[in-house]
């Protein structure tokens, strides 16, 4: 960004324009591009680098080096510090530095490898250090500091357990049926349900491993999202979601995070207020902690009590951002995302957050909108040999879906029979159980009033996943296919 210390951008004006004449580049690197759609068109000089280029060279802004051998990864972390030492991006960030520096850098996740390759090359980290979020992102420490913002959790325990019976006698007030989450990891893996002592055999060894877990009360419950970012001014905060969880035609994981709704309707005015002034002290408690940017709560709404309870925190962009970032309200002001960017400037800044907050909380400015995020749910492995294009797709009235045109992101769909694909998996691929086929956005409702798919959703769903072509392995490949199968299982967005 352009380095001027003397002017002060006064309001959403200034700040869209300091962005439309930003000098500095700045880069998304990442496996895909797809948490921060959209940005480079608010952005002048940003560019996605990406290890999956999910537009086979069609989009202006997505720079995909050449593969190079490499070890297989296990997360994202491996990829993004594959590409830093990539000598095509090394060229690329030099090619465009200015005044010897290479700009800044914005990852979905990086370790401190990542920051020392940043370092070499001149680019700043335009995220707290990857200690503080480690930190933060920890289950037991959101919780600790969920109760010292005054947001209250799922009635839980946290303690070291080294067996049942110690861990029965801890949660006794809690009831027999449990939930235990372990301090790291996707939920949908290190999120584990204990009813009995068999429930607990399954899962005993990861959960002893752990210096602390949470031992929460099983409770009826839907789950929310809500963005937001933490600024010198204040926490602003975006719309309230609702989380796709668990659906078997979407993820093999119970539990695990498949897809959002962004709807005014889901919750109630009450539910919406008190979600977005949860999310606004948390992140004031991130501030006195020295955290800067974006973040993620997610939110357990007790479906007997109407309560709503903190769930965890990703003190990161998410799988939900894009879906933030592309709302009518953004369009109308800004994206959340370019409030962090603003947040890294160099330059100062006026910004009245309480009125932001309360425009983008009125419900005649949120739209509806949903998407899914597919995986391969058959605990097979195949080589995939076909896939659909990344675009603008139909869905006929016989279920059969059509690919209709390019396109960089969901701009120019019209009506719920379209959607925008972005394909994550490409012929090449392996096809494993979890592994990311692709991601789906779509305007209007994807669940029913009960939380289950509806019957558009899982017509979608099908359609698109019999666009995947694939074959069997053969013996030559068995190796192979079986190790990036039992390696590659991270999450992707």
């Amino acid at each position: 960004m352009t380095t001027n210390t003397k002017r002060v951008l006064k309001g959403i004006p200034d700040i869209r324009l300091h962005f439309h004449r930003n000098e500095t580049p700045i880069y998304f690197i990442s496996a895909t591009n797809f948490n921060l759609m959209g940005i480079d068109e608010w952005v002048r000089n940003f560019r996605y680098i990406t290890y999956i280029d999910c537009f086979d060279g069609q989009h202006p802004h997505v720079i995909s080096p050449s593969e190079i051998p490499h070890r297989p990864f296990t997360s994202i972390e491996d990829v993004n510090n594959y590409l830093l030492e990539h000598k095509e991006v090394v060229d690329l960030i030099r090619r465009r530095s200015k005044n010897g520096k290479g700009g800044k850098a914005v990852f979905l996740f990086f370790d401190e490898q990542t920051e020392a390759l940043c370092e070499q090359l001149g680019l700043e980290v335009c995220f707290p250090s990857a200690q503080l979020r480690t930190e933060i992102d920890n289950k037991i420490m959101t919780t600790r500091i969920g109760d010292r913002a005054g947001i209250a959790s799922v009635p839980n325990v946290l303690a070291k357990v080294e067996s049942y019976s110690q861990m029965r006698e801890l949660t006794g007030h809690l009831g027999n049926d449990l939930v235990i989450q372990t301090a790291f990891g996707d939920s949908g893996h290190t999120t584990f349900f204990i009813s009995s002592e068999e429930d607990w055999n399954k899962h005993a060894d990861e959960i002893v491993a752990d210096p602390e877990v949470k031992i929460m009360k099983r409770i009826r419950c839907r789950g929310a999202a809500q963005e937001a970012c933490v600024t010198r001014h204040g926490t602003i905060v975006g719309p309230m979601m609702t989380e796709l969880v668990g659906f078997k035609e979407l993820t093999p994981y119970r539990g695990g995070w498949c897809g959002n709704e962004v709807l005014a309707e889901s919750f109630s005015q009450d539910v919406r207020a008190k979600a977005c002034d949860m999310t606004f002290r948390f992140g004031e408690e991130l501030r006195k902690m020295g955290y800067r940017g974006y973040f993620e709560l997610d939110f357990l709404r007790d479906l007997d009590s109407d309560e709503l309870y903190l769930g965890e925190v990703n003190p990161r962009v998410t799988g939900a951002s894009a879906m933030t970032n592309l709302a009518a309200f953004a369009h109308a002001d800004a994206p959340l995302f370019l409030f962090h960017l603003l947040e890294w400037a160099d330059v100062d800044f006026e910004l009245d957050v309480a009125e932001l907050n309360a425009r983008w909380s009125d419900p005649d400015n949120i739209d509806s909108w949903g998407q899914l995020v597919i995986k391969h749910t058959a605990d097979t492995v195949e080589l995939i040999t076909e896939t659909p294009q990344t675009g603008i797709w139909k869905l006929h009235e016989n279920g059969n879906v059509e690919y209709l045109r390019m396109q960089t992101h969901r701009r120019t769909v019209e009506s719920e029979q379209e959607a925008f694909f972005l394909r994550i998996a490409k012929p090449g691929d392996y096809k494993y159980e979890g592994a990311d086929l692709g991601i789906l956005i779509t305007p209007g409702r994807l669940m029913t009033e009960d939380f289950e798919l509806n019957d558009r959703a899982k017509a979608w769903t099908k359609g698109i996943i019999g666009e995947f072509k694939s074959r069997a392995i053969q013996p030559a490949e068995a190796e192979v296919a079986t190790e990036i199968a039992e390696v590659a299982n991270f999450k992707m967005m």
